[in-house]
């Protein structure tokens, strides 16, 4: 069957001013959160609950607030057979479950893809801090367990039973030597693609750590990795597309302009408003993106067909961001579904984060001018720290993560020596004792 994804690209490179628009829904979580990756219960498929083994000593059912993978596949089901997106974006293990051993997209205009990588940003692991260090790359799956499920593929055939689609992820952060074993492992990843006929769109978050560069330059600086880094890549090499955080008009134009022949995405961010995704996809496209990747967006929804239904109207044309929350509500009231938030709340715009760990304080929250750090609601608890630390977002004392700075034998902080990391440690931690 004929995917929807392959004839809005042949269309967008036939005709840069087409109005083709891909949206992928990001179903790939369960590779940086663990239980929390299939979102709320609140949201169900038609399907309904699926059976559980739970301790009543324990907990109830309804008390354990994530679904179960049963649950959260019947949902990526639902959003397949509604036929609304071109991607749905899974991890290794789902895409087997449902592309390899279940067939679900063989006759669906959908294509199926998996996250072809697993950089130690995105290890959003509950109680751990790895999202607070520098990123490393790292990869989890091969091509080869992707496109049929096994170490080793039959080559002697062009199809394969499993997703012949990946996302590779790269997060610069502006240092030499880091910067660099990300370029030589995204390489690696290309030629071997090459080799194997696997197909990838690129992501590039923006830093995880702070790296000096200006909230207001952040858009300037992962544009320039973007064209710098693909000058070296023929187009047998090349993404399919880009998925990159929105960065506002400019340096969304700044990037389209630059090359007709690249397609550029944006990434969703954490879930905000529906107000702020409505916007989003709005502005990104009106800016010059032709693909827009959400998954905590959707995934976070109160009803989520409901929500891709919206996100495809907005595309099309047919209705604008606000009218389309206003119609989003109504959808629920109708369906008698509670909304996460009164309409007037819902209408709002409000600051997002470009990470897979909103906790993490070291993320880049560039996109809305949001500034990383945040006072703490317990105050108090920060002037019981010892000097040189800092404590974990709930005030529950010195976090796994706390970073250290160096101090004088007198007992002020010694600026001198401190690295960027240590400073804006120290800057936090100064701040939060002031304001709370």
């Amino acid at each position: 069957m004929i995917k929807s994804l392959d004839q809005k690209l042949e269309a967008i490179r036939a005709n840069p001013a087409s109005k083709a628009f891909i949206i992928a829904d990001a179903k790939d979580a369960d590779m940086a959160f663990g239980v929390r990756a299939t979102g709320g219960r609140h949201y169900l498929s038609a399907q309904g609950e699926r059976p559980a083994r739970f301790s009543p000593e324990i907990w109830s059912r309804d008390e354990f607030g994530f679904r179960n993978l049963p649950e959260f596949l019947d949902i990526i089901r639902e959003v397949v057979h509604q036929g609304q997106v071109d991607i749905v974006l899974m991890s290794a293990y789902v895409n087997e479950l449902l592309s390899i051993k279940e067939g679900l997209f063989d006759s669906s205009p959908i294509t199926p893809a998996a996250r072809a990588n697993d950089a130690t940003d995105v290890w959003a692991i509950r109680h751990g801090c790895y999202t607070a260090e520098p990123a490393q790359p790292f990869r989890s799956a091969s091509i080869d367990h992707i496109q049929c499920g096994q170490i080793e593929c039959d080559r002697s055939v062009d199809v394969f039973p499993g997703a012949n689609l990946g996302l590779y992820s790269v997060t610069f952060v502006n240092d030499l030597t880091r910067d660099k074993h990300t370029l030589e492992s995204f390489k690696a990843f290309r030629e071997e693609a090459e080799a194997k006929r696997f197909r990838y769109f690129l992501e590039v978050f923006n830093p995880n750590v702070p790296s000096g560069v200006a909230p207001e330059k952040m858009g300037e600086f992962i544009n320039d990795h973007i064209l710098r880094s693909l000058a070296g890549v023929t187009d047998a090499g090349r993404p399919v597309f880009l998925k990159i955080p929105y960065h506002g008009p400019r340096a969304m134009e700044e990037l389209v302009q630059y090359d007709p022949n690249m397609i550029v995405g944006v990434l969703g961010g954490s879930a905000g408003t529906t107000y702020d995704a409505f916007k989003l996809i709005h502005d990104a496209q009106k800016y010059g993106a032709r693909v827009a990747l959400y998954g905590r967006k959707i995934n976070q929804a109160e009803h989520q067909l409901a929500f891709i239904e919206m996100l495809r109207l907005i595309t099309e044309g047919v209705i604008g961001p606000k009218e389309a929350v206003h119609a989003y509500h109504g959808v629920l009231q109708q369906k008698g579904i509670k909304a996460h938030r009164s309409l007037d709340r819902d209408l709002a715009i409000t600051e997002q984060a470009m990470s897979y760990d909103e906790s993490s304080s070291g993320k880049s929250r560039v996109m809305m001018g949001e500034s990383p750090i945040r006072g703490s609601e317990k105050a108090e608890r920060q002037s019981e720290l010892p000097a040189g630390k800092v404590s974990d977002a709930s005030g529950q004392g010195e976090a796994p993560c706390a970073v250290d700075w160096p101090m004088l034998s007198d007992g002020r902080p010694d600026f001198k020596t401190m690295t960027a990391q240590q400073r804006r440690a120290y800057d936090q931690d100064r701040l939060k004792r002031i304001f709370g």
